[in-house]
Formats: structure tokens, C-alpha cells, sequence
């Protein structure tokens, strides 16, 4: 595993802060709601409506041979390179699992140059494939990296504690603390259990400084569990909104969150 590195000098002064928006989605694979019909084309038209500068994405399909010939209308490419086209012209892809019709993982869809990636493998067991996706970004004008760290978490308890622990372990090692840092993605934690640890590495929830509790998205028709976040250092929060309406809400089995940001 190859250690990220940006430049680690002082922002110079700049009239107008930069503003960054942040939109996390699982992609549920190209499917909507409830698997009812797959949506993908329709998903990129609504990314792209968002403004987004940086998209993180959970569940992407790098490839899948039966899909591919089920859907007429599936892409040729990967399913992140499908979203990112015309609108983003950097992405990073992370694979996580592998299997025999194919592969998926986390991405990161960018307005910025993405200088350099890793995917760390926190899997916990042989039946859940998880990683961190960490991009290390570019910004014009400023000298001075941005982090982006796309997660998905375990579904059990014990999977979301080691790999939280893990994260924590890479932030420290591997983020500067003068270097902004966004971490995005599905926690899957419903319960509420991990915001005082990633507290302890100065990470801070956007709709928990904003509106004091992290925002329902799961399931996304009538969200009711908190499994999806922004975490950001070294930024400030201007903003957070959590897309559960029409066209969102069904286009995946999540609702999306977007937050706006700002150096």
C-alpha cells in the first residue's frame, strides 16, 4: 500500500474563500428503489443536476458480463466512468469485490486533479468486501492538498468497529492535520455509535453541526435510518441537505446528502 503526499504549505490569502460541493450516494449498482428497474442513466442526469464538484460514490459497478447483456441500455463502460462523462474529468475507482460476472466498489467523480489514489482493504471476514477509496486532490490557485476519502462500511457491529479503528489509524498516519479533509460514504451506523471516535481525529459531521444529528437516508423512500455521512476537517460548513424527493428518491435504496464547504 503506497503512502499519499501533497503538498503540506499554507493556503495563501485569497479574496474569495474556495467553495466546494460534496454529494455521497450509494449507487445500489445502477438500480432504484427496491431493485424496481435499472436507473443509471437517469441517476447521471440528477448528479449532474446537483452542482456537485466532488461526487462519492458506494457501490459502483466497474463491470457485470450478465447485466451487460440483460439491459439494452447498459453502458460500455464502467459505471463510474459512465457518471463521470462530460461533467467530471478526473475519477478514481477503489474495487472491492470480485466476482465471476464482474466487480464493485467505491468512486470518486472530481472537478479537481486527482494527484494520487489508494484503496485500502478494512474487510472483515470473507463475505463483506469493504475499503476506503483515498484520493489526494489538487486545488487551483492554493497550494495546499485536499483529502477525500470515500467509505462503506460493515453491516455488523463488530465489522464497523475494526474498520473504524482502521480509518482512524490512516487518517492519522497518512493525513496532515493542516490539509483538509473530506470523509464520505455509507457508515451503515444506524445506531450512532461512531461519531465520538472520528470526533478524536477532528472530523465533524456536517447535519450534526447543522441541524445537531445526522440525516435519515435509509430506506430512501421514507428514511428513517442515519447510515450515510460527511465528515469534513478543516473546512467549513456552510450547508447540508439531504436529496429524498423525486427524482432521488427513486433512484437508489439511499437518499443522497450534499453539503456545501468551504476553505
Amino acid at each position: 500500500m503506497s503512502a499519499l503526499s501533497t503538498s503540506a504549505r499554507t493556503a495563501p490569502e485569497l479574496d474569495l474563500p474556495l467553495t466546494l460541493r460534496v454529494l455521497t450516494i450509494n449507487a445500489h449498482k445502477g438500480f432504484g428503489f427496491l431493485n424496481r428497474g435499472f436507473v443509471l442513466h437517469e441517476l447521471r442526469e440528477a448528479v449532474r443536476a446537483s452542482g456537485a464538484d466532488l461526487v462519492f460514490l458506494q457501490e459502483v459497478l466497474g463491470a457485470h458480463a450478465s447485466h451487460a447483456r440483460r439491459y439494452a441500455d447498459w453502458p460500455s463502460q464502467p459505471q463510474y466512468e459512465f457518471l463521470a462523462d462530460s461533467m467530471w474529468p478526473q475519477f478514481a475507482y477503489g474495487r472491492n469485490a470480485v466476482y465471476p460476472q464482474g466487480d464493485h466498489g467505491n468512486a470518486l467523480l472530481s472537478k479537481y486533479p486527482i494527484a494520487r489514489h489508494d484503496n485500502i482493504d478494512v474487510s472483515v471476514g470473507r463475505h463483506e468486501r469493504r475499503g476506503l477509496l483515498h484520493c489526494a486532490l489538487t486545488l487551483p490557485g492554493i497550494d495546499l492538498g485536499l483529502h477525500a476519502i470515500c467509505v462503506h462500511l460493515g453491516l455488523r457491529e463488530h465489522q464497523r468497529r475494526a474498520q473504524i479503528g482502521r480509518l482512524i489509524d490512516y487518517v492519522a498516519t497518512r493525513v496532515p492535520l493542516e490539509e483538509p479533509l473530506i470523509v464520505a460514504g455509507d457508515f451503515n451506523d444506524w445506531r450512532g455509535r461512531i461519531g465520538e471516535e472520528l470526533a478524536q481525529i477532528g472530523l465533524r459531521e456536517v447535519f450534526a453541526v447543522r441541524r445537531k444529528a445526522p440525516a435519515r437516508t435509509f430506506p430512501a423512500r421514507f428514511p428513517l435510518l442515519p447510515l450515510d455521512r460527511i465528515y469534513v476537517r478543516g473546512l467549513q460548513i456552510e450547508d447540508a441537505a439531504v436529496l429524498d424527493s423525486r427524482p432521488w428518491s427513486h433512484l437508489s435504496d439511499h437518499a443522497p446528502l450534499l453539503s456545501q464547504v468551504r476553505l
